[in-house]
C-alpha cells in the first residue's frame, strides 16, 4: 500500500484530502445512515473540532451534479453500488457554513452573511442562461449577485431572508430536482450576536432565513446543518417538521464525528507511532457519543503529523487554540462555594450529576449556573459517563488537554481576582522581601483558601505542585522591578521560582513541595532540601546579589507552610 506522506492538518476539504491523497479516517458510511434514518432537516451538534465541516464537504462531494465519483474509490460507501447508482452526483447542493456571518454590528453580520451566501449563488451562473427559466427566474437569481461599489453584495434585506429559497427553487426548476441544502455552523452568527448585543435581531433573520429554506420550500430534497448548540426549536426552528436533531447523547450517528479507538489506533500503527498510544488516550479521549468512546480527531491528527516533522515528542494543546475558551472564564466568575467545590471535584477526576438542558437560547446562557453546566457539556468542556440517573447526567472533565484548559482559565481569572485588592497583593510580596514567612503563610493560606485548588490522590503529586506553583508565580509576577523567573536553569537544575529584586540587592528561591496527607513540615524541608543540594542560589549569587533567601514551602489541599533561611553573600 502506497505510504500516505500527509496527514491533513486543519483541511477541511474532502476533496482536497481524497485528491492530494492525505490520510482520511473512513466517515463515508455517515451517508448510507443518513438516507437510511431519513429526515427532511437533520440537525447535528458536536463540539467544535470533531469533523462536521469534513462531513458537510463529504455529503457535497457524493451528492452534488458533476463531482468527482472517483473521490470515492475504495471507500465504505462505495460497496453499496445501488445506492450509489441511485442517488451519487444526481443532485443539486447548496452549501454554505455561517462561520464568517459575525460582526460588532448587526449591519456587519448581514454584509458577511450577504457575502457567504452571494459568493455560494455565483457557483451556479449558467443559471442566467438556462432556457428552464424564465426572463423574470433569470433576473431574480442576477439579484442575488448584484455588487454595491465597494464590491460587496448588495443583495436587500427581504431578498437576503428569502436567498436560499430562491436559489434552491431556481436550481429545482433548471435540473428538474429536488435540492439539497448544507448549512455549517449554523448557531455562530447567533453565538456572535449575543456578544455583540444584536441578538434578537439575528433570531429574527435567522429565523426568517431558515424558515424560508427549510419549512415552506417545495425545492427541498432534504436539509443537513451542523452546529454545537441546540438552540430551541422556538428560537429559530419555529413550525419545521420532521426534524431530526442529533447531540452527543444520541447513539445513532455515534462514530461519525470525532474517532473511535479503533480508527485511532489503526492510524498510530500505520504511521509508526503506536508507542504513543496511551499518551493520545489520555490526552485526547475521553468523550462518551451515546456510548461510544471518541477522541477529539483535531488533537489526533496534529499531534500525529508534528510527531512525522518531530516537532514534539509529547502530546500538546491543541484545542486549545481553536476558540476563546470564554465560556470557563464565564462560569468560574459565577461559581458559588458549592459550584466550585464541585468544579475541584471534576479537576481532580471525579463527577457530579447535573441535569442538562440541551435545548437553549442564548439569553438562557447567563441566566443560571445550571445552564452553564449545560453549555459546558454540549461545546465538549465535559462529558457524561455511565447512565443517566432519572434527569441527571454524571459529568466528568473528558481527558488531560481538556483539564489543563481549566486549570489555565481558573489561574487568570485567580490572577485577576488578585490584583483588584493590590494593597493586600503587595503586602504580600514584600512579606519575601522582608522574610516574614509568618505573614507569606497567613497571606498564601487565604489566597488559596479562596481560589480553586486539586485536592485528590487521583491526580498525580508533580501536576498539584504544578499547580500551586501557578498560583505563586501569578500573585508574585504582580510586582513591578522584581525579575521573577519560573523553573529558571541554576546550578545543577531549575528552581521552581527564583527572583532578583536589584534595587535591594536581594535574591530570592523558592521550591514548592506538595504535602502528602498534611506532612507540612516533611515537604518544606524536602524542598530546602533540594535548594541546598541542586545550589540554586548559584545564579543569583554570580549575578551580585547579597542577600539570599531561601523559600521551602508545602502545600495541601488549601493550606501550606513555609520555612525560610538566609545567607548573606560578602561582595
Amino acid at each position: 500500500m502506497e505510504m500516505k506522506t500527509r496527514l491533513p492538518m486543519g483541511i477541511e476539504s474532502f476533496k482536497e484530502i481524497r485528491r492530494q491523497k492525505f490520510y482520511y479516517v473512513d466517515k463515508t458510511a455517515l451517508i448510507r445512515e443518513l438516507l437510511e434514518n431519513w429526515g427532511k432537516v437533520t440537525l447535528f451538534t458536536r463540539p467544535r473540532r470533531f469533523g462536521k465541516t469534513l462531513n458537510m464537504s463529504l455529503l457535497k462531494c457524493f451528492f452534488e451534479i458533476g463531482s468527482d465519483k472517483a473521490l470515492f474509490d475504495g471507500l465504505e460507501i462505495s460497496q453499496e453500488t445501488q445506492l450509489c447508482e441511485e442517488y451519487q452526483g444526481k443532485f443539486p447542493v447548496i452549501s454554505i457554513t455561517l462561520k464568517g456571518a459575525t460582526g460588532r454590528t448587526f449591519d456587519e453580520a448581514k454584509s458577511m452573511l450577504r457575502n457567504i451566501i452571494g459568493t455560494e449563488a455565483m457557483r451556479f451562473q449558467f443559471l442566467m442562461q438556462s432556457e428552464n427559466l424564465t426572463q423574470i427566474e433569470r433576473k431574480q437569481y442576477e439579484k442575488l449577485l448584484v455588487l454595491n461599489d465597494d464590491g460587496e453584495f448588495a443583495m436587500s434585506d427581504v431578498l437576503l431572508k428569502s436567498s436560499l429559497y430562491t436559489l434552491s427553487r431556481l436550481l429545482k426548476k433548471h435540473y428538474q430536482q429536488d435540492v439539497i441544502i448544507l448549512i455549517d455552523e449554523y448557531d455562530v452568527p447567533l453565538d456572535k450576536a449575543y456578544q455583540s448585543g444584536y441578538y434578537d435581531d439575528m433570531v429574527d433573520l435567522i429565523r426568517s432565513l431558515f424558515g424560508n429554506a427549510l419549512k415552506t420550500n417545495d425545492s427541498l430534497y432534504f436539509a443537513v446543518l451542523t452546529g454545537c448548540l441546540r438552540i430551541s426549536r422556538e428560537s429559530i426552528f419555529t413550525g419545521l417538521n420532521n426534524f431530526k436533531v442529533y447531540t452527543v447523547k444520541d447513539v445513532r450517528y455515534k462514530e461519525y464525528f470525532g474517532f473511535t479507538d479503533a480508527e485511532v489506533r489503526q492510524m498510530l500503527e500505520y504511521y509508526g507511532f503506536l508507542a504513543h498510544y496511551d499518551a493520545v488516550k489520555e490526552w485526547y479521549n475521553g468523550y462518551l457519543f451515546g456510548n461510544t468512546s471518541i477522541y477529539c480527531p483535531w488533537d489526533v491528527v496534529n499531534y500525529c503529523g508534528d510527531l512525522r516533522d518531530a516537532s514534539v515528542t509529547s502530546p500538546q494543546n491543541y484545542w486549545v487554540n481553536t476558540s476563546s475558551n470564554d465560556i470557563i472564564r464565564r462560569f468560574v466568575s459565577k461559581a458559588n462555594t458549592t459550584t466550585r467545590d464541585e468544579l475541584e471535584l471534576l479537576i481532580d477526576g471525579g463527577s457530579v450529576k447535573k441535569m442538562i438542558r440541551q435545548e437553549l437560547t442564548y439569553r438562557d446562557l447567563d441566566s443560571s449556573i445550571d445552564n452553564l453546566w449545560s453549555i459546558l457539556f454540549t461545546t465538549g468542556y465535559l462529558t457524561q459517563r455511565g447512565t443517566e440517573s432519572g434527569d441527571l447526567t454524571e459529568l466528568v472533565i473528558p481527558n488531560r488537554e481538556i483539564r489543563w484548559i481549566f486549570v489555565q482559565q481558573i489561574r487568570e481569572w485567580f490572577r485577576e481576582e488578585s490584583v483588584k485588592d493590590t494593597e493586600k497583593l503587595e503586602r504580600f510580596c514584600r512579606a519575601f522581601q522582608e522574610n516574614d514567612t509568618t505573614a507569606i503563610e497567613k497571606g498564601f493560606n487565604d489566597y488559596l483558601w479562596n481560589t480553586i485548588s486539586i485536592r485528590d490522590t487521583s491526580v498525580r503529586k508533580e501536576m498539584k505542585e504544578n499547580f500551586y506553583h501557578g498560583i505563586l508565580l501569578g500573585l508574585l509576577a504582580y510586582m513591578d522591578g522584581w525579575l521573577v523567573k519560573s523553573n529558571a536553569e541554576s546550578g545543577e537544575g531549575y528552581s521552581d521560582i527564583s527572583i532578583e529584586i536589584r534595587q535591594h540587592e536581594i535574591g530570592i528561591v523558592i521550591e514548592l513541595k506538595y504535602a502528602e496527607d498534611g506532612a507540612f513540615e516533611a515537604g518544606c524541608q524536602e524542598a530546602l532540601r533540594q535548594i541546598h543540594e541542586k545550589e540554586y542560589e548559584s545564579a543569583l549569587i554570580k549575578n551580585g546579589l547579597h542577600t539570599i533567601y531561601r523559600y521551602g514551602i508545602a502545600c495541601y489541599k488549601k493550606r501550606c507552610k513555609v520555612v525560610s533561611e538566609s545567607l548573606e553573600v560578602k561582595p
